[in-house]
């Protein structure tokens, strides 16, 4: 009988060769994990597992939020709330130089708050932001990547569906990873806005200012974001005060969203449609992707691999920050070819026994987690949110977006060296709530 170790590595190879093969990664996932279970503990084990995981997984009430979140996201994009955040904050801030990327900045963390997913944040604002940008003046490349590095802001501004993954698989509380994000998120949108105050301070004709409005209609441009700031209260107020859960608030977003899309008139039936196709989509690849990783999960602790690398790591004589180093450049290498679900499921069987071996705190190292893989999604050659920028506006070569881009991978990089050498930053608001 082959060793458990050898089951493990070739599964683990075969599992990214059928991603190569453009099969989903949780099919991927659940195919490997099926046949090495079967290999080391038979076929009717191997079986019984795949049966029972997806029912456990379609029976948890804590995944059951992801699907809410995802249709209150779309519903809030069919009402138009991300044309009204850009509206107000173009209205304050826009005069600057580089006002309208501060906007697009800030505009994307308030869809955060509605939206959840990195790539959605980044396909919306590349059809609000974007051309206002182009037509104000900014460089094709500056523009993109104001785009780009905004969409990662979905990922990391609570609520996020990949944090309530991340919480599920890792059977953390949803509330405290919601807890931990927020001075993280506050500090990704600062680093962000430093860093198109320096780009706009050495060229200023790169990213030029607008005309600036008077005081009244700066105050009156507040209110025409009400819809998105009442929804965005009553979700996160209602969850971080208690009076809702979790799923609560992501249910009565999800109406609040739909009788203002209606309200609007912005919802016909074939929008409707529309927004539930998107919404179960989504909705179906993360199921999936979790099938997945519960049985690749399992297939990766029969094998017992996860203590040969922890094994391994230990007999290296690497410091605890040494090993941190190493997940971090991988992490950065996986986030440019992998969503953020692919990238965090794939990898959390393997690095999680790692990071509690090291006594570290999963809460802290999923925020960490969570910020790396949006880093990636900026980075070559692959990053997906510069892929898709490019695949909206071909007139922009990748070359310039990458080059826009660059100030704000700056950016991140001081974000992460911040969260990784100074864990209270993420851990300090958790602790006191």
């Amino acid at each position: 009988m082959m060793d458990p170790s050898t089951v493990a590595l070739i599964g683990f190879v075969a599992m990214f060769g059928l991603i190569a093969l453009h099969v989903p990664i949780g099919i991927a996932m659940t195919v490997v994990g099926v046949v090495g279970f079967a290999s080391m503990a038979g076929w009717n084990g191997a079986l019984t597992l795949l049966a029972t995981e997806p029912a456990s997984t379609m029976a948890s009430l804590d995944l059951a939020v992801i699907p809410l979140f995802m249709l209150m996201g779309s519903l809030a994009a069919a009402g138009g709330l991300a044309k009204d955040i850009f509206t107000t904050a173009e209205a304050l801030v826009g005069h600057r130089p580089g006002g309208l990327a501060a906007t697009t900045i800030v505009a994307s963390a308030g869809f955060g708050a509605v939206c959840g997913s990195a790539v959605a944040a980044t396909a919306t604002f590349g059809r609000v932001a974007l051309p206002e940008m182009l037509s104000r003046g900014y460089s094709g490349g500056n523009s993109a990547g104001v785009v780009a590095a905004g969409g990662t802001l979905g990922i990391i501004v609570p609520p996020s569906s990949i944090m309530v993954l991340y919480a599920v698989l890792t059977e953390q509380s949803v509330l405290t990873m919601f807890s931990a994000a927020i001075i993280p998120a506050l500090l990704s949108v600062a680093l962000y806005l430093a860093a198109i105050w320096l780009v706009a301070r050495r060229n200023p004709a790169s990213m030029p200012g607008s005309e600036k409005l008077p005081v009244a209609t700066r105050i009156m441009a507040i209110g025409g974001s009400w819809g998105a700031i009442l929804l965005a209260i009553i979700v996160l107020g209602g969850i971080y005060s208690g009076v809702f859960t979790v799923n609560e608030a992501a249910a009565i977003g999800v109406v609040f969203a739909f009788f203002f899309a209606l309200g609007r008139g912005k919802l016909n039936r074939q929008t409707f449609v529309e927004v539930l196709s998107d919404a179960a989509s989504a909705t179906v690849m993360i199921y999936i992707i979790v099938f997945g990783a519960m049985i690749f999960s399992y297939f990766v602790s029969l094998s017992g691999v996860s203590e040969e690398i922890i094994g391994g790591i230990q007999a290296l004589g690497l410091p605890n920050a040494g090993v941190i180093f190493l997940l971090i450049l991988i992490y950065l290498f996986l986030g440019a070819f992998f969503d953020e679900v692919a990238a965090v499921v794939v990898t959390l069987p393997f690095v999680l026994p790692i990071i509690l071996a090291m006594g570290y705190d999963p809460i802290w190292w999923g925020i960490l987690n969570v910020a790396l893989i949006g880093v990636g999604m900026l980075t070559p050659p692959i990053g997906i949110n510069v892929m898709l920028l490019n695949a909206m506006r071909s007139d922009i070569s990748l070359y310039a977006i990458y080059r826009g881009v660059f100030a704000f991978f700056l950016a991140d990089c001081v974000r992460i060296f911040i969260l990784a050498v100074f864990p209270q930053v993420t851990l300090w608001l958790p602790s006191i709530l």
